[in-house]
C-alpha cells in the first residue's frame, strides 16, 4: 500500500490487529451466550439479555468510561490483573477489549437467531439415543448454525473495526500505540492539511465494511435456503 504513509498503514494494522482478536477472544463466550438466550431457562435471562445488549443502547463514550473505571489500573479488575502483568487502559490491548464489547452484541445476535431457527426436535431426537448434551451441541447444532456463527464474526469483526468512542475513552489515540483507523481519521481531520490522508482512511473503512455487509448477506441466504430446505 504505497499510497499511504506509514502512520496510515499503521493505523489500519493496529486496526486489523485489535479487530482480529476482539472478535477471536469473544467468539467462545459469544457462542456460549447465545446458545444460553435461545435454548435455555434460567432466572436471570431476561436481565443477561439487556446486559449483552446494553452497548447498542449506551452512548459509546459511556461504555468507555466504565471499562476505564473497570479495567484501568485503578479499578478493581484492572488494578488486580496489573498485579500479574496484565494491562488494558492506554494499550492495544485495551482498544481491542473496547471493540468486543462494543461488537458482542451483534455477534451474539446473529448467533442467537441462527440457533433459534434450529428445530429443538433435532437436538431431542439426538439425546434421546443417548448423546451428551455438548455432544448434541458439537454434532448437531454447530453444524447447523455454523453459517450463522460466520456471519456474526463478520459483523463483529467490522464493527470493531469500526470501533471510536469506547476506544478513544478508555485508550485514548496514541499513534503507534492504540490509534485506530477511526481514530487516525479523527485525528488527521484535527490538523490542516489532513483531510487527504483522512479521506484515504474513510475509503478504507467504507471497503471493509461494504464487504462485511456483502459476506454476511451472503451467508444469511445460505442459512435461510438451509433453514428453507429442511
Amino acid at each position: 500500500m504505497d499510497w499511504l504513509s506509514p502512520e496510515e498503514w499503521q493505523a489500519v494494522a493496529l486496526s486489523l490487529r485489535v479487530a482480529f482478536w476482539a472478535t477471536l477472544a469473544s467468539l467462545p463466550l459469544g457462542v456460549l451466550t447465545a446458545y444460553a438466550l435461545a435454548r435455555w431457562r434460567f432466572p436471570g435471562r431476561q436481565l443477561l439479555n439487556g446486559v449483552v445488549h446494553l452497548p447498542l443502547i449506551l452512548p459509546p463514550v459511556a461504555t468507555g468510561y466504565l471499562l476505564l473505571l473497570t479495567f484501568g489500573t485503578q479499578g478493581p479488575v484492572g488494578g488486580l490483573l496489573q498485579e500479574v502483568g496484565i494491562v488494558f487502559a492506554f494499550r492495544w490491548t485495551g482498544a481491542a477489549l473496547a471493540a468486543a464489547v462494543m461488537a458482542f452484541p451483534l455477534m451474539v445476535r446473529a448467533i442467537r437467531l441462527s440457533i433459534e431457527a434450529v428445530d429443538p426436535r433435532l437436538e431431542q431426537a439426538s439425546a434421546t439415543l443417548g448423546a451428551s448434551g455438548p455432544w448434541v451441541f458439537a454434532t448437531v447444532t454447530l453444524p447447523l448454525v455454523l453459517p450463522g456463527i460466520l456471519a456474526g464474526t463478520i459483523l463483529a469483526f467490522a464493527k470493531a473495526m469500526g470501533e471510536f468512542g469506547a476506544t478513544i475513552t478508555f485508550v485514548s489515540n496514541i499513534p503507534g500505540q492504540t490509534q485506530t483507523l477511526p481514530t487516525a481519521i479523527y485525528a488527521f481531520l484535527q490538523v490542516p492539511g489532513g483531510e487527504a490522508s483522512a479521506l484515504r482512511l474513510v475509503a478504507i473503512a467504507v471497503a471493509v465494511s461494504m464487504a462485511a455487509l456483502l459476506l454476511s448477506e451472503l451467508v444469511a441466504r445460505r442459512v435461510a435456503r438451509r433453514v428453507a430446505g429442511a
